[in-house]
């Protein structure tokens, strides 16, 4: 709390018992008696007028805080007691309230009861407080420990359910394994905390941090800021700088710190790549039964950590080019690290549809990726997957527990040819998954969601208009590599090339400086190498980019034993 008198205690780990009175005698005898009998399991909160209570619980709101009990006076200039419990009661409504009155107001104190539910009124002096206050405080506790009332800590975020903004943040949060707590903006809670912030319904998406801050709709750069993840780097200059942090990255920071590199990884959403967000992974190694993308990427991480890697978030790198031995990757907000090697590790994005409508209900109803975090929405919908890779297939089998009925359509004739078996052999055995071959989306609509789907039958030419709220898109993935162009060689479809592929008759790459061919995955740029699906020719599974990012490392052992 901001004022003095509320004897701030760092976070409200207790319910708080808030007393209001504009007499500061009166004010300090009945915190006092507050004290003495509640101290050990309340934090007692005073203050001497309605708009300094108000003022006080607004912050509590925004903290994640709980009020257990609110003690107002009933005559107080400004606000009255009864006006200031009607208000409070709009932040916190499972707090128990009464009311203090001299004995002329109790006619006008049984009338409050009547018109802002006040639980209770007291009258001052309250002398015995074990037979005049305590009967009454117990009364007011036991009706609020009944209420189930709980303490929110975790990062908050108010927004719609189905707007673009609002969904980018729920990804960002979760894919940074940031816990967090949804609010829908037009839900009583989530119009609490607006006010509370003093905002309303058209700031959205609103991010509230564990501390109170309330940041209104802010870049996911600020909100990594403010949510304690790693912005800017530690250090001027490193042993390895990874960029990208999907599974082949995580491995490389992995295993380059923990064989002793100064290691820094620069991711510019989240760590775990595309594989971070599935829902499912079952045949990664060693994990017989399963493992979500999410839990993989955290263990990752949290090893990648243990070992001293630094990982930075929401950066994103926009250049690369050699500085004699040093190679130098420039960032977006325009700063650059520095490093003796370089490992590319960025992965590849979904591929979008490309059709009429699409921008207009992107994250409202239309999705790429992001199954997991969109999952409750699906409850007793109709959805539709696109796409019949492994990725597609896992995000129905997830979805079928929530939705009515999950609809696979897909280009090709059948599944076989990009789903593996075992994913195949779920799809078939789940009752409300269908699938439909030949057939892709040629148009979305909608005003401020998704409200139908055009679905084409690429055998007759026919199109079909689906009424559908939902959809979740894999189709393929581009890699993410037009930032390089100039730096390191590429094939035509953007894929970064590596090693025997560099070698042209023979010929090592033009502006080859060393006296060798490149390494397995070492760039047209010496001391750059590649891991993951970003290589040209790479295989697209989890364990293959995780390979790839320790062999990575093992080549950049190599390569500083040069210099």
């Amino acid at each position: 709390m901001s004022d003095a008198r509320t004897t701030p205690e760092g976070r409200a780990e207790r319910p708080v018992l808030l007393t209001v009175d504009d007499d500061p005698g009166v004010s300090r005898a009945v915190a006092r008696d507050l004290r003495r009998r509640y101290g050990d399991s309340h934090r007692v909160v005073r203050a001497e007028s309605g708009e300094q209570a108000l003022e006080a619980l607004q912050e509590l709101k925004l903290r994640g805080g709980r009020v257990a009990a609110i003690l107002a006076d009933h005559r107080m200039p400004g606000l009255s007691g009864v006006e200031f419990l009607e208000r409070a009661m709009d932040l916190f409504p499972r707090a128990r309230r009464a009311l203090l009155t001299a004995y002329a107001d109790t006619d006008a104190a049984i009338r409050a009861i009547n018109v802002v539910d006040v639980d209770h009124y007291l009258l001052k002096p309250w002398d015995p407080p074990e037979e005049k206050l305590y009967p009454v405080v117990d009364a007011l506790l036991e009706a609020y420990a009944a209420s189930g009332d709980h303490e929110v800590t975790e990062t908050k975020l108010v927004g719609h359910r189905l707007s673009g903004p609002s969904h980018a943040l729920r990804d960002f949060l979760a894919r940074n394994q940031v816990p967090y707590r949804w609010y829908a903006a037009d839900e009583p809670e989530g119009g609490r905390l607006l006010a509370a912030a003093g905002l309303g319904p058209d700031d959205v998406p609103v991010v509230v941090t564990p501390d109170g801050r309330a940041l209104a709709r802010p870049a996911p750069g600020d909100v990594a800021a403010a949510v304690g993840l790693s912005t800017a780097p530690a250090e001027d200059f490193y042993d390895l700088v990874i960029v990208g942090g999907g599974p082949a990255g995580l491995g490389a920071a992995v295993y380059g710190a923990s064989e002793g590199l100064r290691t820094v990884l620069v991711e510019r959403e989240a760590t775990g790549g595309q594989a971070g967000q599935s829902s499912r992974i079952e045949n990664y190694l060693g994990f017989p039964d399963g493992v979500s993308g999410a839990q993989l990427t955290d263990r990752a991480r949290r090893q990648a950590a243990k070992f001293g890697a630094e990982v930075l978030t929401t950066r994103e790198a926009v250049g690369l080019e050699a500085r004699g031995p040093a190679r130098l990757v420039r960032l977006d907000d325009g700063s650059a690290v520095a490093a003796h090697a370089v490992i590319l590790a960025t992965g590849v994005s979904y591929r979008r549809l490309g059709v009429p409508g699409e921008d207009a209900v992107c994250g409202a109803g239309l999705f790429y990726g992001s199954a997991a975090v969109e999952a409750p929405a699906c409850r007793g919908q109709d959805v539709i997957v696109v796409g019949g890779a492994n990725s597609a297939g896992q995000a129905a089998v997830f979805l079928s527990r929530e939705a009515k009925s999950v609809t696979i359509a897909v280009r090709g004739a059948g599944l076989e040819a990009s789903m593996s078996h075992y994913l195949i052999e779920q799809v078939r055995a789940i009752d409300n998954i269908a699938v439909r071959t030949g057939t892709v989306v040629c148009g979305v609509q909608g005003e401020d969601r998704l409200e139908r789907v055009m679905l084409l039958d690429t055998a007759t030419g026919t199109t079909e208009e689906v009424p559908c709220g939902l959809v979740f898109v894999f189709i393929g993935a581009a890699p993410r590599t037009d930032w390089l162009d100039g730096a390191v060689a590429r094939d035509p479809r953007g894929f970064v090339l590596t090693g025997a592929d560099l070698l042209v008759d023979g010929q090592r790459p033009a502006g080859w400086s060393m006296e060798r061919d490149p390494y397995h995955l070492e760039t047209s740029l010496p001391g750059v190498f590649v891991a993951g699906d970003v290589r040209s020719d790479s295989v697209k599974r989890v364990a293959s980019a995780v390979g790839e990012g320790a062999m990575a490392v093992t080549l950049v052992h190599r390569y500083l034993e040069r210099l």
